[in-house]
């Protein structure tokens, strides 16, 4: 027995699992500091016999890997079966490939500077994941503690990235330790004690900045409405009047004097129409109506929508060919509208890879033709914007529209509150993935941006859960997933900056310098 517990394919599977288990909302995140532990023994193992075992290693944390992204996010197959399979191999392949080089450079370096070299090697792929064509950081490992806020109130200085660093350095240490064991009881004493500490020190911090931090601001009232629409049989069939209608409706529910803000979800306006036929829509004529019977209301709700361009000077990368001399752009936008003339819009700009977007649309779709939609994706592309527009009500109050993945996204939201948000507003639509744990994990993942940013957050789900968090982090209030329901609530408004807010992902930024002079340091070594 004790014979299969030290063999590689068993440690290896054995990562896995403890990934699995540690992701929210199903799992306990103390779990993660382990998990690199049995991958690291085995390719250790491996390395020490001297033979070349460079597939070995890649096929062992592909397996462990593998395990991971698939029980953690297998709910994508509700949305697209070649989409989950492509986010769990391609993924696995990618952090696999981490692995390998983690091997290649530890047959070169001590231990202890192969470990930093890993390190700095995941944290930099993490940041790498924020940013390209094919940006997946679902399982990015500072995204484990979401449904533990209490225990990362230090996000505010370190953003995400600092609960990964935490993971990696606590296996890596970890690791080191057990792999230098005299398998005597002093020494594993001494492990278990320096590990309790490296764990149990940070929440300790973290519980007394919670309990001191004072959730501060004015506060405005807010009505959340989640219609509870399937997205796959209704949505996208209903006219905008005809939801308007509901949505309103809904609203004189919960409705009062003091409401200022009643916020709807991502695209709940799916009809699709131009936005200049929109500004003369029967739905804007129902709203101008609610609104002088409820002066103070202001609606942020989103929709789906598109315009025409027939100026090639005025296209952009993500314009597409509508006919000869005839472009269209897409936009799933919010849409902020009060009692003023006009309205104020805002762009979603971090798309879905393969659903809102065509990564590296020049280069692949030549190539690939009509084979992404034969596989349920896309070749369009929806148009995106530069800024994070914030949106500004009648007395000066500023909120962020963020709409559904972006909250995903921490040193982007930050961008908000740069520009001046007091308190977010995420609009999502959940209902892809059905009840399942990807719409759960969603909602957890806003807690982080809270605690990021210390601003209050008000989340309205299509279905899902819609929710009131504070700027701790707690989640206030919320509905449950397949009701129908306004909910009312409070939110805090903060114009304070965070730490984080200012100063963004520099962990990972110090990250990628000392890989690079680390990868330096072992191209010249082997010369």
């Amino acid at each position: 027995m004790k014979a299969i517990f030290q063999k590689p394919l068993f440690l290896s599977g054995l990562s896995g699992l403890l990934f699995a288990l540690s992701w929210p909302t199903y799992g306990f995140p103390l779990l993660v500091f382990f998990a690199f532990i049995p991958l690291l023994i085995a390719e250790k193992k491996l390395r020490e016999n001297g033979e070349k075992v460079k597939f070995k290693i890649l096929f062992l944390s592909y397996l462990s890997f593998v395990i991971w992204n698939g029980v953690t996010t297998w709910w994508l197959y509700y949305a697209s079966g070649f989409g989950m399979l492509f986010a769990v191999l391609v993924n696995s392949l990618l952090m696999s490939i981490l692995f390998l080089l983690y091997h290649i450079v530890s047959r070169r370096l001590s231990q202890k500077w192969s470990l930093i070299f890993l390190i700095c090697l995941w944290l930099s792929f993490e940041k790498f994941h924020l940013i390209w064509d094919f940006s997946w950081p679902w399982l990015n490992l500072g995204n484990v503690f979401a449904d533990y806020p209490q225990w990362i109130q230090w996000y505010e200085y370190t953003g995400a990235f600092g609960g990964s660093l935490w993971v990696l350095v606590i296996n890596a240490i970890g690791f080191y330790l057990i792999s230098n064991h005299k398998f005597s009881l002093v020494d594993t004493r001494t492990i278990f004690v320096r590990l309790t500490l490296l764990i149990a020190i940070p929440i300790i911090i973290s519980l007394w900045i919670s309990r001191n931090y004072v959730v501060r601001g004015a506060t405005k009232e807010v009505v959340l409405l989640q219609p509870n629409v399937d997205p796959y049989t209704e949505k996208y069939d209903t006219p905008n009047f005809i939801i308007t209608k509901g949505l309103l409706q809904q609203a004189d529910s919960v409705i009062t004097p003091n409401t200022e803000f009643i916020i709807a979800p991502e695209t709940v306006l799916a009809e699709s129409i131009p936005f200049d036929q929109f500004y003369n829509s029967p739905s804007r004529y129902l709203m101008n109506n609610y609104l002088q019977i409820h002066p103070k209301a202001q609606l942020l709700w989103g929709i789906d929508t598109y315009n025409f361009i027939l100026d090639e000077k005025d296209i952009s990368p993500a314009s597409n060919i509508y006919r000869e001399g005839v472009w269209v752009n897409f936009y799933n936008a919010a849409l902020f509208i009060n009692n003023q003339p006009d309205f104020q819009k805002y762009y979603k700009s971090k798309l879905v890879v393969g659903i809102e977007n065509l990564p590296y649309k020049s280069i692949l779709e030549p190539l690939l033709g009509n084979v992404m939609l034969d596989l349920g994706g896309t070749i369009s592309t929806k148009t995106t914007q530069d800024d994070r527009t914030v949106f500004i009500s009648n007395d000066g109050t500023k909120v962020a529209p963020i709409i559904c993945y972006e909250s995903v996204y921490g040193e982007y939201v930050t961008q908000y509150v740069q520009n001046g948000a007091q308190f977010l507003a995420i609009i999502t639509n959940d209902a892809w993935w059905n009840n399942t744990q990807g719409h759960k994990q969603h909602l957890t993942f806003a807690t982080l941006r809270a605690i990021e940013t210390r601003r209050d957050i008000a989340r309205s789900a299509n279905t899902g859960i819609s929710a009131f968090i504070n700027q701790k982090g707690e989640i206030v209030s919320k509905t449950k997933y397949g009701e129908k329901r306004a909910l009312r609530g409070t939110v805090h408004l903060n114009s304070a900056q965070t730490f984080y807010v200012l100063f963004g992902d520099y962990i990972a930024y110090l990250a990628v310098i000392i890989l690079a002079l680390l990868s330096i340091f072992t191209i010249i070594k082997k010369r």
